[in-house]
């Protein structure tokens, strides 16, 4: 058979010859990156874990990490080699060096350097900027420009509003959706945390109080509730990058995508233009903050000028990152509290010390009710947000650090190399935490390493909203743990299990927009 003057043996022939020379291509390439890291032990693969494949695939020996790696191995993987750096090479779609680092003196010349040594790879942030550009998908004078905007709602004064609204919140929870009840059974408790979260910062950020009677009702002209719509559209976030908007329409998943995208942009729509048209005085919270940037009629504010999809980006990235990461580190707290019934009695009692006749905490006491926050802070270390914060080396540079043996070593950074500061990594190194699989809130109440702590980042992009989510988690914890203790849901299809697969299996997480819990069962019960 001849195909445009060519055979069909031919054409396969010359097919075949292109995909050696690729390979071939592909080999040499790889084998220049090696040579480049000086063979820095470490992994070796043939997909990009922060590939798109590399997310599609499973962890396969060679083949692929896995987007899940840097989770689940945490520190072991640089106690093999000996060093807190070590080297991923990849050569699919391209031949790729990363460095993985768990050393804290190397992540604090990284994050506190200038000039742009090491940006961000916004490339691997493409799916968080899909309603617009935003703080955290940002690089250089365009983040700084961002930061100035935000920056003064994050206030003392915002602190304490975020307190009032907490307690409000979970005061309301208490006498509405559990009136009456002297045991409460949540099969997930994200289902609860979501909630919990999201109305802090609608209250506190958005000055957009939801009530729990409300979160249960469809709004007039909606098809999802706010929360249904924000969660699906956090869920899958990556989807509208990998399929056409077309074939959004051709599965049960992918419509409802679709709906809650669209949804969530309505309702984002809707509360730009409620604020604009309100004459109310909404004391600088966040979202006056952002919307006097998009106010076209201010010149005096040029400089730091938001335009209408960085506006909506901003609003999205802020109720994402304000509400999910909490909401998921508040439900492994209570999960740690449940598992550990003498570290939830030596909290209970910690507040009874604070608060001896029974009443309401206020933001005044945050500084006293340090078990809450040593709580907060240990759930935070064992289970961070992100497990790796991405970075790119901008030159050719080198670090130095000692390895297992005390020895001085010098790793060689070559321009081009990806970085991966591995938080896990790091919050379960044995040289910086003692026992680090072991839940010991008390480790926050003496001397602790801050700067082998890192789940807000570090450096000059460290979290803006930290104190907003500390204050948020410390209210919650100590209202909840005041009037009600936690406890593991029994199930009869685990009735034999021991206690480490009861733990294993509840505090079983994965790495999606931030680490998720699998599921966990819980039951409060009025004390």
């Amino acid at each position: 058979m001849i195909v445009t003057g060519l055979s069909l043996e031919t054409l396969a022939t010359l097919v075949g010859l292109v995909c050696v020379l690729r390979a071939f291509q592909l080999f040499l390439d790889f084998r220049r990156l090696l040579a480049s890291i000086h063979h820095l032990p470490g992994y070796r693969a043939i997909i990009s874990a922060s590939s798109m494949l590399g997310h599609l695939f499973p962890p396969i020996p060679l083949l692929n990490l896995g987007h899940d790696h840097f989770w689940l191995s945490k520190h072991a993987p640089f106690a093999e080699r000996g060093l807190d750096i070590i080297s991923i090479a990849t050569c699919w779609p391209k031949a790729t060096g990363t460095l993985l680092i768990a050393d804290v003196n190397v992540i604090k010349d990284i994050v506190w350097s200038r000039g742009g040594r090491f940006p961000k790879p916004l490339e691997l942030y493409n799916a968080l900027a899909f309603f617009g550009k935003n703080i955290i998908a940002s690089e250089g004078s365009e983040w700084k420009r961002y930061r100035k905007i935000v920056a003064p709602a994050f206030s003392e004064k915002n602190n304490r509003l975020v307190w009032d609204a907490t307690t409000q919140i979970m005061l309301d929870l208490f006498d509405t959706v559990w009136a009456g009840q002297q045991e409460v059974v949540v099969d997930h408790s994200v289902d609860l945390t979501l909630s919990i979260a999201l109305f802090v910062i609608g209250a506190a950020g958005f000055g957009r109080p939801i009530s729990w009677k409300e979160d249960a009702v469809v709004p007039l002209g909606h098809q999802l509730t706010f929360k249904d719509a924000i969660h699906t559209v956090s869920q899958n976030l990556v989807l509208p990058l990998l399929v056409p908007r077309w074939v959004m329409g051709l599965t049960k998943r992918f419509r409802r995508t679709r709906l809650a995208f669209d949804e969530l942009h309505r309702y984002l729509t809707e509360m730009i233009h409620e604020r604009q048209g309100s004459q109310q005085e909404h004391n600088h919270d966040l979202f006056s903050s952002l919307l006097s940037a998009n106010d076209n009629n201010d010149s005096s504010k040029d400089d730091v000028k938001l335009s209408d999809s960085e506006l909506i980006g901003n609003i999205f990235i802020f109720l994402v990152a304000g509400h999910e990461t909490i909401a998921h580190t508040l439900s492994f707290a209570f999960a740690l509290l449940a598992l550990h019934p003498d570290k939830q009695e030596e909290m209970y009692q910690h507040i009874k010390r604070v608060l001896p006749d029974g009443r309401i905490p206020t933001y005044d006491d945050m500084p006293s009710l340090t078990y809450s926050s040593a709580v907060f802070n240990e759930t935070m270390r064992m289970f961070p947000s992100a497990s790796v914060v991405p970075k790119l080396s901008t030159e050719d540079t080198t670090f130095t650090l000692t390895d297992a043996n005390g020895t001085m070593k010098t790793v060689v950074v070559p321009k081009g190399v990806e970085l991966e500061l591995d938080i896990t990594g790091v919050h379960y190194n044995p040289k910086y935490w003692e026992d680090p699989f072991v839940f010991k809130p008390e480790r926050f109440l003496g001397d602790w390493n801050r700067d082998a702590f890192l789940p807000f980042s570090a450096g000059s992009r460290g979290c803006v909203g930290k104190k907003f989510a500390e204050t948020e988690a410390a209210a919650v914890l100590t209202i909840l743990i005041s009037r009600y203790t936690i406890s593991i849901k029994d199930e009869p299809q685990f009735a034999g299990e021991t206690y480490e697969q009861r733990k294993a299996r509840v505090l079983d997480a994965r790495s999606k927009i931030t680490l998720t819990p699998t599921r966990l069962p819980l039951v409060y019960r009025r004390r």
